[in-house]
């Protein structure tokens, strides 16, 4: 290309900026093109739209881009560009310092307005300080849509005197009451300016160390799973999401993490259906949204507790065996292990093992929440700051839970919800040939058949562990 036909080229592509009207939407947490609020607005007011995806390299360098969920991002990727593709457009991605490309972006494409999903986490609120003050320095605007990430915007229903909700079921209530924003459909069109340039899309393909198990993301499985969800499992939720065996859980939480599903979309088509499995299915929702409201207004309760017990907890070094055979799934405990089994291979656990590896690594082995937390951000999918944070402090015992000292027993639970055995034999190969509910208390078996089996023994005693906890607790 000589000089002459540069300078023709550059001064035709700043003549189709002047000319066309661009505004940017950011995606973040929100890899969806139906019911997106930015989206919508940002066709609404413009001529033309850069839907961009930043790879921030803030979120590598704190460690929240571990294999699986890069994996499910890539996905997530590849279907959202298919989609925006269906419709004329495409999806620009680039890589580095957010706040540096999104700006670089906005001056490509002589977009003065920015359009973005609200978050609650302390980086989101970061985020949105710094990208609004950078684009005010250049004249440019920045528009945060709420209800995007959550049904009910975090700060929406607040008690008298308080910022937020420290109990759930009185948060319900007020979160019933309100009326939810009205579902978007996904635009007909969108029209995207040509020489804004995109990073290629990232890939699963050669990424180690990925769940062998992992799903696939993207809006597509997300809508399809929903819809399936629907005809043949929302109904009975009540009676059977606990039974470990039985599968019967949405699953959605990992399209839900990464947006790929609307919760306000969910919550309406939930509550058209008049029964006891929906209505429990829209409490679960409820539950997503009560932890991002607290999320909003505690920001250090991402890594801070709550509400603190004065704990103790057995140092790192102290618990280092314990600890590696939790996140091994070796600790004698056959539910225990059978669910941190589930993590290892699929990257998701079922809600009820969720709750059993929590406690019996906080108030069986005494060990630190954030040491587990920190192992489930490492494997999950569906690895979700404000739900999973505040999780691990309501079963630990430092976060909104009434019953703060509550010890979940892995034998008993494992008879009252895998009663017949088969979640452990799924998920522990060793105890195939232990028939019925034997399969929870294997020490319980002849020696010889304990050996051959090769299942390890218990860290402990349950009833050891309840009195080290009740001690640290200053309870007995």
């Amino acid at each position: 290309m000589n000089a002459s036909t540069h300078l023709s080229t550059r001064a035709s592509t700043e003549a189709a900026k002047a000319s066309v009207n661009t505004s940017v939407v950011l995606f973040t947490s929100d890899l969806r093109v139906h019911d997106h609020p930015p989206l919508r607005a940002a066709l609404a007011g413009a001529d033309a739209v850069v839907p961009l995806f930043v790879l921030d390299r803030a979120i590598e360098d704190i460690g929240f881009a571990g294999p699986n969920r890069r994996a499910f991002l890539a996905d997530c990727l590849a279907d959202l560009d298919r989609r925006l593709r269906d419709r004329g457009g495409r999806l620009v991605v680039r890589g580095g310092d957010l706040v540096e490309q999104v700006c670089d972006v906005m001056a490509d494409a002589g977009a003065a307005d920015l359009h973005l999903a609200a978050g609650v986490s302390r980086y989101a609120h970061d985020r949105e300080r710094r990208l609004r003050e950078a684009l005010a320095a250049d004249g440019r605007r920045l528009h945060v849509h709420d209800a995007v990430i959550t049904a009910l915007p975090p700060g929406e229903a607040t008690p008298a005197g308080s910022d937020h909700f420290a109990v759930f079921t009185p948060y319900f209530r007020r979160w019933s009451g309100h009326a939810l924003r009205a579902v978007l459909g996904a635009p007909r069109t969108v029209r995207v300016p040509d020489h804004v340039h995109s990073l290629p899309l990232p890939a699963r393909e050669g990424l180690t160390g990925l769940s062998p198990g992992l799903p696939r993301g993207g809006e597509s499985e997300g809508r399809a799973r929903w819809n399936a969800w629907l005809r043949d499992g929302i109904d009975r939720y009540g009676e059977r999401h606990d039974l470990l065996a039985d599968d019967a859980t949405s699953k959605l939480s990992p399209h839900l993490h990464f947006g790929t599903l609307s919760p306000v979309e969910l919550v309406h088509r939930a509550r058209a259906r008049p029964t006891p499995g929906a209505e429990d299915f829209v409490r679960q929702l409820c539950w997503r949204d009560f932890h991002h409201q607290v999320l909003a207004a505690r920001p250090r309760t991402a890594t801070a507790d709550y509400r603190t017990r004065g704990d103790r907890w057995r140092s790192p070094e102290s618990a280092a065996e314990d600890i590696r055979a939790w996140r091994e799934g070796r600790t004698g405990y056959p539910v225990v292990d059978a669910a941190m089994r589930q993590l290892l291979h699929e990257g998701w656990m079922h809600n009820r093992g969720r709750l059993l590896t929590a406690s019996f690594l906080t108030k069986t082995l005494y060990v630190d929440w954030r040491v587990g937390a920190r192992h489930f951000q490492r494997l999950l999918i569906d690895g979700d700051l404000a739900n999973k944070q505040l999780n691990w402090q309501r079963i630990a015992g430092t976060g909104t839970d009434s019953r703060p000292n509550r010890v979940l027993n892995p034998v008993l639970q494992g008879k009252r919800y895998d009663p017949d055995g088969a979640y452990v034999r799924r998920w522990v190969p060793e105890l195939r040939e232990v028939r019925g509910a034997a399969v929870h208390e294997p020490w319980r078996l002849p020696a010889e058949e304990r050996a051959r089996h090769g299942y390890p023994e218990p860290l402990l005693e349950l009833a050891e562990g309840l009195r080290r906890f009740k001690r640290a607790r200053g309870l007995d």
